[in-house]
């Protein structure tokens, strides 16, 4: 008899073993549980290294502060007098009567996923949760790539998770989608056994998965359970066509009805938090961010999306997560479409008459056949389960604009398409059965033609090779965004350099000013004020500096955001105030900037004096000095000199220079009742009519016949402008200034 080609069931399953089938399996299950803390052990690795200080995308922020205040049993904060100052990134601030202090805030998310992150934050190991949710993701794939193909296809499956770029970045961030995934992939498992078993216990657990994965993430879960509940429905029209149907409704009502528990909780939380059951916290922050076709806005940036235009984007990341982003780059996506040929070729061969999902499976519900392994879930039926969740995950997207967003603000050329992280899913599990389906067909015939050592040297060499092949792969697509993701994380290292070494959060607080004579920083608490590039938010961009739910930590992080707002912040919080700033343009922290922490006072009496020595700029030929406050000002002649001393004072008449005579017009500038800002410019000028200008900004409150003065003032160094932006920053001698520039500044409190 001649040799026949390799056998269906030697290329995707069923294969027999020469050893007792239970120890197989607890093999098996060992490897899987491996593979799985390998995975988590990989992403709690990359969430320490990579981002120690969190990514780019502020949304982790606004987790963590939510996760902070589920601790503290809170829903909501409550800032009273620093709203303003204090208001998260992505926080809605209502104003409540019935509020302490009349404000309260809440985070645009459910509470489902801070919760999780909540528990690695009472431990103190934050990242552990991370590292707990990649492991779970893992495991999970192994079980339903074992249900769908066998139990070796789910390791390889688990495995290539950790070959995912998109898995490992987003797994290793504080931010929703691993562990949303982590309950759609749960509920999955759960789906397939109720199924199988019959099992109603399975179900109840399963519908309540699903329950709570729609309360983390809606649209996702819905997404994700499109092809699962169209199964369902199949399933039910099948069985009531067969007289049975009831048997079987018994089963979906057990996964229903806990599902629609969790519903009504989510309804019952935005009646909570919004006051209408049917307002999602998502649209009381942005009413227009949704899901849909038309006019889309969120926080002043806006859009007409079109179908056109979703599809259009739909296409440019299928393209980015099947060529980089998904397992081991395009070489995943190829042995995914194997895989899937595989699939078909089982569905052919049961189609045509082999076995179904086991040749001992018991008749139930009065089906047989077809009809009965379809209720039941068979390998192919769950096959076309799972390759289903890829065709909603990305047509459900399309009709979400936020996947345009990410595209247009960069996030998703540094974090991948993480909107379309469930896609992992069905990839995995494919390209795990074109592996381990290539590789027996490579080993059946390696045995036809060589003896057994031999057969096993081809099958290791293919192997390896192979190996070899996709690791090259896989470093190729995740290099770039790695590279990408560590310069920000040097970049955000540097700028918060000064805020670590002050040491905030560790007593006892020390001035970072030793010639500050005042009140040691030690007796009190400590007061930041940051600048806020993004628009009037705390914690973002700068979301490792969050503050804690009471507002009553070691440390307050306030928008520093003019004189009338910062003297509000002073005296409710009654805290060692500091100024955090940095010379240079934010860009995302793609960029370096130099930062600056500061320690300042507040000055109060009937007159402050302050004497400001500046250096004269290299190649300049005049100076001109003046003050300016409320729109006014008052100039003065100034010498030349190789550095000019400035002595200037600020009382309740007004703001005026006092060693060098006015230069006509107004002698002093009036200081308007309230708070506000006075500056002292002066400006250098060359040959050819270039400027380097000097501005220093203090903020003053005029009350009772008093001032009070927050000192030091911003000084802003500038060429060929009056007015200085943060490029123009002075952050000490250490800055890139024009040759001669320095700064020296001291004020006191006279009379």
């Amino acid at each position: 008899m001649g040799r026949t080609g390799p056998r269906l069931s030697d290329i995707v399953g069923d294969v027999s073993v020469d050893f007792d089938i239970e120890a197989e399996q607890t093999q098996l299950w060992l490897v899987a549980a491996v593979v799985s803390l390998a995975v988590g052990l990989l992403v709690t690795w990359l969430a320490v290294d990579l981002f120690p200080y969190h990514t780019v995308n502020d949304d982790e922020g606004v987790y963590l502060i939510q996760a902070a205040m589920l601790l503290e049993g809170k829903l909501f904060l409550y800032p009273g007098e620093l709203a303003e100052a204090v208001r998260p990134w992505f926080f809605v601030v209502e104003e409540t009567p019935s509020a302490p202090g009349g404000v309260q805030m809440f985070s645009k998310y459910s509470p489902v996923v801070p919760t999780m992150f909540a528990l690695g934050l009472a431990v103190g190991l934050p990242n552990l949760v991370l590292g707990v949710v990649a492991a779970a993701n893992a495991a999970f794939v192994y079980v339903l790539g074992a249900d769908v193909f066998d139990r070796q296809t789910g390791i390889v499956a688990a495995g290539l998770l950790g070959f995912s770029p998109l898995f490992l970045i987003n797994s290793a961030t504080f931010l929703a989608y691993a562990p949303t995934t982590m309950l759609n992939l749960a509920f999955a498992v759960c789906y397939v056994r109720a199924a199988r078993r019959d099992s109603s216990g399975y179900a109840v657990v399963a519908g309540s998965l699903v329950g709570l994965a729609f309360f983390a993430r809606p649209y996702t879960a819905v997404l994700f359970a499109l092809p699962f509940i169209a199964h369902s429905l199949w399933a039910l029209g099948t069985a009531w066509r067969a007289g049975t149907g009831w048997a079987v409704f018994r089963r979906y009502l057990a996964i229903g009805l806990p599902g629609l528990a969790f519903v009504g909780l989510t309804l019952a939380y935005n009646a909570v938090v919004t006051g209408d059951p049917l307002e999602f916290p998502y649209m009381a922050f942005a009413p227009l961010d949704g899901v849909g076709f038309g006019y889309r806005e969120i926080l002043g940036y806006d859009l007409v999306y079109t179908p056109e235009l979703g599809v259009e984007t739909g296409v440019e990341v299928l393209e980015m997560l099947v060529t980089q982003w998904g397992p081991m780059g395009w070489l995943g996506t190829a042995a995914a479409v194997v895989g899937l040929g595989f699939a078909v070729l089982r569905w052919w061969g049961h189609k045509t008459g082999t076995n179904l999902h086991g040749s001992e499976r018991r008749q139930a519900h009065g089906l047989g056949g077809r009809d009965r392994a379809f209720v039941e879930l068979s390998d192919d039926a769950l096959a076309a389960i799972v390759l289903g969740v890829f065709g909603s995950v990305f047509v459900g997207n399309v009709f979400f604009w936020g996947t345009h967003n990410g595209l247009r603000n960069g996030l998703i050329d540094l974090l991948g398409p993480f909107y379309h992280f469930d896609a992992l899913v069905p990839l995995v599990v494919f390209a795990a059965a074109g592996l381990v389906g290539s590789l027996r067909f490579v080993r059946h015939r390696a045995h036809e033609r060589f003896s057994p050592s031999e057969a096993r040297g081809v099958v290791f060499a293919v192997a390896l090779v192979f190996a070899l092949v996709a690791g090259g792969v896989t470093l190729g697509a995740v290099e770039e965004p790695y590279d990408e993701n560590r310069l920000r994380t040097e970049n955000l290292e540097s700028t918060y350099e000064p805020l670590l070494e002050a040491g905030f959060e560790s007593p006892p607080l020390t001035p970072t000013d030793p010639s500050f004579s005042g009140e040691a920083a030690g007796t009190k608490k400590a007061l930041v004020f940051h600048p806020d590039p993004y628009g009037d938010w705390s914690a973002h961009p700068f979301q490792t500096l969050r503050n804690d739910p009471g507002f009553d930590g070691r440390v307050v992080y306030a928008i520093d955001d003019g004189p009338e707002q910062d003297f509000t912040v002073l005296d409710a919080t009654n805290r060692t105030p500091y100024r955090f700033a940095y010379q240079g343009s934010w860009t995302g922290a793609e960029d370096p900037v130099t930062p600056e922490l500061t320690r300042l006072r507040v000055l109060s009496g009937e007159r402050v004096t302050a004497t400001t020595v500046l250096g004269t700029p290299e190649e300049t030929r005049t100076v001109s000095v003046r003050v300016e406050a409320d729109g006014e000002y008052a100039r003065y002649d100034v010498p030349m000199a190789e550095n000019h001393t400035i002595d200037w004072e600020m009382t309740a008449e007004g703001v005026r220079v006092t060693n060098y005579p006015h230069a006509g017009g107004v002698r002093r500038v009036p200081i308007p009742e309230g708070a506000s800002d006075v500056d002292l410019a002066v400006t250098y000028v060359g040959d050819f009519g270039e400027t380097v200008t000097y501005r220093q900004t203090v903020s003053v409150e005029r009350a009772d016949g008093d001032v009070r003065v927050i000192w030091p003032p911003e000084t802003r160094v500038c060429r060929l402008s009056l007015d200085c932006g943060s490029d123009g920053q002075w952050v000490g001698p250490d800055g890139d200034y024009v040759a001669g520039v320095s700064v020296e500044t001291n004020a006191t409190v006279a009379g």
